[in-house]
This record gives C-alpha cells, structure tokens and sequence, in this order.
C-alpha cells in the first residue's frame, strides 16, 4: 500500500526525538533486566527463592523470570 502523509516540520522532528527517545528506553529496559537478573542470581545461590519466583510470574503481566541452574533470566513478555 502506497501513499502519503503531511504534516509540520515542527511534528517530524518531534516524531524523530520520541523515536531516537524510545529506543534509548528500550536499551536502558535491557539492561536493567540483566543487572537483575545478575542480582536474582546471586539470591538464588543463598536462599531457596525459586517459589517466591513462581509467584511472581503468575502476577506479573510484563516479564517472567526463570532460571537456568542458578543463572536468573528476566524477559519480557510480548
């Protein structure tokens, strides 16, 4: 599907700068969920928290956490 659009010049660039701002966001959302991630780990090893975890992605609505070994992995639900 082919067509066009106009709209300000003032508008572009505010598309532009919530564009470069969201991906900014999004690399910041990764990477807060491997420094949790690191620190569920370092939980993990001291304290049986695996059925703390099991709850809570039965709440959670936007990320699950599991665990390979004792390696926590945050992701994002889609």
């Amino acid at each position: 599907m082919n067509g066009s659009v106009t709209i300000s010049l003032e508008d572009y660039h505010a598309f532009i700068e919530a564009a470069a701002k969201n991906a900014e966001s999004r690399e910041h959302l990764i990477l807060t969920a491997k420094e949790l991630g690191v620190f569920l780990s370092y939980l993990a090893s001291r304290e049986d928290i695996k059925k703390h975890v099991q709850s809570f992605n039965v709440q959670s609505q936007t990320s699950k956490i599991e665990f390979e070994g004792t390696k926590a992995i945050i992701s994002i639900r889609q």
